[in-house]
């Protein structure tokens, strides 16, 4: 550090102007100091680990869900999840780059003079106090070894500056003393890199909201014009945006994200998505995708056309246009709308990012929102998991679909098609969000359609699985659901399961009538219980009406008569679609058991409908980042200052040469020479036995001759 060595170069206290009060001088003491330095390099080399390790800006519940309210509400306090942008961390900045350029102003005058100095004045007694030192003696003339040694240290590469004096000739000679503008381009590159960086922070968006009265807001109006006082004008001059194109469309307003909300920028050009690109590998994941789009210049009017990919960003006006991520841009769906409560089947046509209203019968209105849509989602179908049986909420049946990021690479990733996600809210702006697969999932060897649900966002989805029919459709599902609310179903069901299960005689008569009325009741009420609240129903009324020794045994015959019970349920109601009667084979075996098991968790489903989609057709949309980086430049030249500093610190060595020429008392002329450098080492050890040999060559012969 550049600290070290000017306290090396001097034992004074750099000079200081007699204006300066004491107490300024001792704060600038300690603001250049080399351990004030230290310290706010380490502050900020552990903020930097953290904002490389901890995902920045990322949704608030993304970090509840990873780290508990608790903490995540503490990270968001202390600016960890920013911390680039945090306001302690700008802080430190600034008080390294105060620090560093109070250092560089102290020194770099003295390392400057230091450079130019020869220091040939020094005495002839003071070479024998340095540690590298020899001395030589010959009969040539003090001129003929003046020029002699001249000539080997220009070989070497040092200049060299001779004073005459009359008693002698010094002969002084230097090189690598531009080791000291490394020490100098070092610490200036520091604060560069700093300055640079703080241009690119938010410092400037803050400042420019400042001083023209702007502020973020959280939620931005919908079909209203937009405040002057969120919008900054197409003259900011540093700024990290969000630009949203859905294909087709064209936009020019792009959104700043902020702790305190959005801010809407202006650019000076408008982008028109033409066509969005993507490409997938074999299981689903997106692998290439690019935009083809028109950048329409507000000024000139001029229109230009380009590709715009990952990794390959578009430059315009001082600006880089990114491909960022791509989303859905307003697809048009059909939903199929399936009651829970018995009513009929609905077509509903909407739009992504839409709602409307959901009118029922004897029932309150309820609102549906369509908030996403995805035409293909890559999930983990190898590895489904149950809920932990303490969180459970719909028994053994209900699993999440664990996503392919949750558990690292799995061969059970594939493509398992498109999905929607909506919220249904009530009157009270209460809402439930649902995530429903189009396509059925084959869970266990079985094809389920799978429907998530969760109270809140801070949530994950838990998932309702509903037996897929042979035509691989919710039909036979949802018809056997409708017969469960229909009380004269119900009672048909139960006579064709009294007569069917009824024993006869062994002539093969009729069966006792008031046996079939018994079993008919009881099938009646195993269905009815059933349909009031599925299997936690049937588990109430044991409980109720069993004593505990029986509880057990009765469990088992009322789960067998309930099974029996809803096949015929099920024949009823394809009796009276004009549909022919199930066969009684072990496909529809494993539908009718895993239909039940459905039945039952959709009444915790928390929904009195459910939507299925049914057609789309996608609209794509390109999400771009605009930015505007003043100091990317002046970063890059900080860091050629620090590369040039750091290789003239560590590749240029200083040495500095002496050598005094004079008559001894014997009439012989008599050489002592030194070397010094600004650091002990080896390599000077080496470089001054270099220099002994080319100096003593062509005197080897020649001892030193001992002083009078």
């Amino acid at each position: 550090m550049l600290h070290a060595v000017g306290s090396m170069s001097t034992s004074e206290s750099p000079t200081r102007s007699n204006s300066i009060s004491p107490a300024l001088a001792s704060w600038l003491d300690v603001l250049g100091s080399m351990r004030f330095a230290i310290s706010s390099l380490s502050i900020l080399a552990i903020a930097s680990i953290i904002g490389t390790v901890l995902n920045q800006r990322e949704p608030f519940l993304n970090y509840v869900n990873q780290f508990g309210p608790f903490w995540a509400q503490l990270l968001s306090w202390a600016g960890v999840v920013e911390v680039y942008n945090a306001w302690w961390f700008l802080l430190v900045l600034t008080f390294l780059i105060c620090s560093t350029s109070v250092c560089v102003t102290r020194n770099s005058p003295k390392m400057l003079r230091e450079m130019k100095t020869w220091r040939e004045s020094i005495r002839s007694s003071s070479l024998r106090a340095q540690h590298h030192h020899d001395e030589l003696t010959t009969p040539d003339s003090p001129e003929v070894l003046l020029a002699h040694q001249s000539e080997q240290l220009k070989r070497l590469g040092y200049r060299l500056k001779i004073d005459s004096r009359s008693d002698g000739v010094m002969l002084a000679g230097k090189k690598g003393a531009v080791n000291r503008l490394g020490y100098i381009f070092t610490h200036v590159g520091i604060v560069v890199i700093a300055l640079g960086g703080m241009l690119d922070s938010e410092l400037p968006l803050r400042a420019y909201s400042w001083w023209f009265d702007k502020q973020p807001m959280l939620e931005m109006p919908v079909g209203q014009a937009i405040p002057d006082s969120v919008k900054l004008s197409a003259s900011n001059p540093s700024f990290r945006s969000n630009l949203f194109v859905p294909e087709g469309g064209t936009a020019s307003l792009a959104m700043i994200n902020t702790h305190g909300g959005r801010f809407v920028q202006e650019l000076p050009f408008a982008v028109q998505l033409k066509q969005f690109k993507v490409d997938y590998y074999s299981t689903g994941m997106p692998k290439l995708f690019a935009s083809e789009v028109v950048i329409i210049d507000k000024e000139t009017g001029a229109r230009k056309e380009a590709t715009i990919k990952v990794n390959e960003p578009l430059y315009h006006r001082g600006m880089a246009i990114y491909q960022s991520s791509f989303d859905d841009g307003g697809s048009k769906l059909r939903l199929k709308g399936y009651s829970l409560e018995g009513a009929e089947t609905v077509d509903i046509p909407i739009e992504v990012g839409s709602s409307i209203p959901l009118e029922r019968a004897g029932s309150p209105p309820l609102k549906l929102e369509l908030t996403g849509f995805r035409a293909i989602n890559v999930e983990n179908v190898g590895q489904i998991d149950a809920i932990p049986k303490e969180q459970r909420k719909f028994q053994d049946s209900v699993a999440t679909v664990l996503s392919p990021t949750a558990g690292g690479r799995s061969k059970g990733l594939r493509n398992v098609g498109p999905s929607i996600q909506y919220r249904l809210r009530d009157q009270a702006g209460q809402a439930r969000e649902f995530s429903v697969y189009q396509l059925p999932v084959e869970i266990d060897g079985y094809p389920m359609f799978l429907a998530g649900v969760r109270e809140s966002v801070n949530e994950s989805f838990q998932f309702l699985r509903i037996p897929a029919d042979q035509k691989d459709e919710l039909d036979e599902f949802m018809r056997l659901h409708k017969s469960l609310t229909n009380p004269v179903m119900i009672r048909q069901a139960a006579l064709q399961f009294a007569e069917k299960s009824a024993p006869r005689g062994a002539s093969g008569g009729s069966a006792d009538p008031a046996v079939k009325a018994q079993l008919a009741q009881s099938a009646e009420r195993a269905l009815t219980t059933f349909a009031a609240g599925g299997l936690q129903s049937i588990a109430d009324y044991i409980g109720k009406n069993v004593v505990e020794t029986e509880r057990e045994k009765a469990g088992e015959m009322i789960l067998r008569v309930l099974s029996s019970s809803l096949w015929e349920l099920w024949q009823v109601a394809r009796q009276q679609a004009n549909l022919p009667a199930a066969k009684l084979d072990e496909p529809n075996g494993r539908f009718i058991q895993l239909a039940q098991l459905a039945l039952s968790d959709s009444f915790l489903f928390g929904s009195p409908l459910l939507f299925q989609l049914h057609e789309f057709k996608e609209v794509k949309a390109s999400v771009f980042q605009v930015t505007r980086s003043p100091g990317k430049n002046i970063v890059y030249f900080g860091s050629l200052l620090l590369v040039l500093g750091i290789f003239a610190m560590f590749y240029i060595r200083e040495r500095r040469v002496w050598c005094w020429i004079a008559k001894n008392p014997a009439g012989l002329t008599s050489m002592l020479y030194a070397m010094s450098s600004t650091r002990r080492s080896m390599a000077v050890d080496q470089d001054f036995a270099v220099l002994k040999t080319a100096l003593k060559d062509h005197y080897g012969n020649h001892n030193p001759q001992p002083q009078a």
